[in-house]
């Protein structure tokens, strides 16, 4: 959504427009959706917490003063209730993989219902997709290592494609914080992805 249009739409929700909350839920929520879906590990709690980061926006929309800064406020919203959540579980949000899951759990790369998918040129032989999944194993597990604050702005910089003075501002930190925090979580993930191989 565009800046302009942002800010009509944002208007309209402060008036209670349902429209208008339609239209921030239609833009924002795929995005929202992956990475509450990334950080709980599970697609039931983050159609949960999406739908009460959309509560929480109809409650507080009329306190909030936008400045051009909505994704970063959504963002610590989402946050904030994940944190809670998993506080409440006393325990640390599961990571997903990083390829798309069907409804069964069984990655799109994995699926061979058909002996002609494979003589396909446009399909990675199966060997790939094993490949493929091991990297991504490694990977999840080296994210779940990662410090909690570390693994956040990993989480909000690649899957919630936030600028760092956004992650800092969603995060309640300095720019300088978030950055170091960043760098340290690559660090330390291509240490851990090493370690691995």
């Amino acid at each position: 959504m565009d800046p302009g249009s942002l800010e009509s739409v944002i208007r309209r929700a402060k008036l209670r427009d349902p429209a208008a909350f339609d239209a921030l839920v239609d833009s924002y929520s795929p995005r929202l959706f992956g990475y509450l879906y990334r950080l709980t590990g599970n697609r039931s709690e983050a159609e949960d917490l999406l739908q009460d980061v959309f509560l929480r926006v109809v409650r507080r929309i009329e306190h909030y003063d936008h400045r051009g800064r909505f994704d970063a406020w959504l963002f610590r919203i989402a946050t904030n209730l994940v944190r809670d959540r998993a506080r409440r579980a006393q325990r640390t949000p599961r990571l997903t993989s990083l390829e798309g899951r069907g409804e069964h759990g069984a990655s799109a790369a994995s699926d061979s219902r058909s002996p002609q998918r494979w003589a396909d040129s446009s399909v990675p032989p199966p060997d790939r997709a094993i490949v493929l999944g091991e990297q991504v194993d490694a990977l999840q597990l080296a994210l779940a290592e990662l410090p909690e604050v570390e693994r956040e702005v990993i989480m909000l910089r690649h899957f919630g494609r936030m600028s760092f003075a956004e992650i800092a501002e969603i995060m309640g930190t300095p720019l300088g914080t978030a950055l170091a925090r960043g760098h340290r979580a690559l660090k330390r993930l291509r240490n851990l992805m090493k370690d691995s191989s």
